[in-house]
């Protein structure tokens, strides 16, 4: 009887690390997979290039969208300014959140997103531009950032979606955009004409996810 019961406990001090073994490596593999659903989020869903625009003459970036209908946009964009009559080229960032509330189908393969709208803010890497007014200046005397600007905009899209590619879509858009500064101006400048305070830029943009 000894023997019976010796045996017993040692068949069940044999499977107890294996069980375990096989508990920890279950629970390995899950974190695995929500790691990897995590990283699978980070990837961008698309690309976008867009020439003027207050981000600079040129910029490109990526973009995350999402929602009922993808209809929210979170992007980041990077762009330079030329040189022109300036010392050096500048590089430019932006942070952008867009909304497209809806979609019109044009035919078989495009259509038309009669209203793009967002906000958005810009960033100039210059050490001359500055977001706190620098003490060589009087109290108030500059009461706006030269190095921050934020940005309303609104415009149109129309796009072609590529049936061999579940997901890819080409959209070609333009974008009516403002700053808070020209604003500003505008209200306590009655010489400042709406048209004058709007600036026109096109890009294109590619969804890839």
């Amino acid at each position: 009887m000894k023997k019976f019961f010796s045996n017993i406990l040692t068949i069940l001090f044999s499977i107890y690390p294996l069980s375990l073994f096989a508990q920890t490596e279950t629970e390995v593999e899950e974190a695995n997979r929500q790691l990897l659903t995590v990283w699978q989020k980070m990837i961008p869903r698309y690309t976008k290039i867009q020439y003027a625009g207050g981000m600079g003459l040129l910029s490109a970036g990526a973009g995350w969208n999402y929602g009922h209908n993808k209809s929210w946009e979170t992007e980041v964009m990077l762009g330079f300014v030329p040189s022109f009559s300036n010392d050096r080229t500048k590089l430019t960032m932006t942070l952008r959140e867009n909304y497209v509330p809806w979609s019109v189908r044009l035919g078989e393969n495009w259509s038309l997103q009669p209203l793009s709208c967002g906000i958005y803010i810009n960033t100039i890497f210059d050490g001359n531009l500055w977001i706190k007014e620098p003490k060589k200046y009087p109290n108030g005397y500059y009461w706006f950032s030269t190095k921050i600007r934020n940005h309303i905009q609104f415009g149109q899209r129309i796009s072609f979606h590529d049936k061999k590619f579940t997901h890819r879509t080409v959209s070609f858009f333009y974008e009516l955009s403002t700053c808070d500064l020209y604003i500003l101006n505008a209200c306590t400048n009655k010489y400042v004409r709406f048209s004058d305070i709007l600036s026109l830029s096109f890009g294109i943009r590619i969804q890839l996810i």
